[in-house]
């Protein structure tokens, strides 16, 4: 299983965390996607994951994924 953390520092509320979530959870291989809200964390699991991928994802959901 492979994990990918990284930070999305534009979430400010809910919506945004639902936005994130919904859109990563879409990319192929995800099994779970955990988003702090309070630290911006987010720590996606799954298999054969690809950082381009679920950066792809944040990214048509309106956010920008840092490392």
């Amino acid at each position: 299983m492979d994990e990918l953390s990284f930070s999305v520092p534009g979430m400010t509320c809910g919506h945004c965390v639902a936005a994130v979530r919904g859109m990563i959870q879409r990319v192929p291989g995800v099994r779970v996607v955990n988003v702090d809200l309070d630290t911006k964390v987010v720590v996606v699991t799954g298999n054969d994951l690809h950082r381009a991928a679920v950066w792809a994802a944040v990214d048509e959901a309106g956010y920008e994924a840092v490392a």
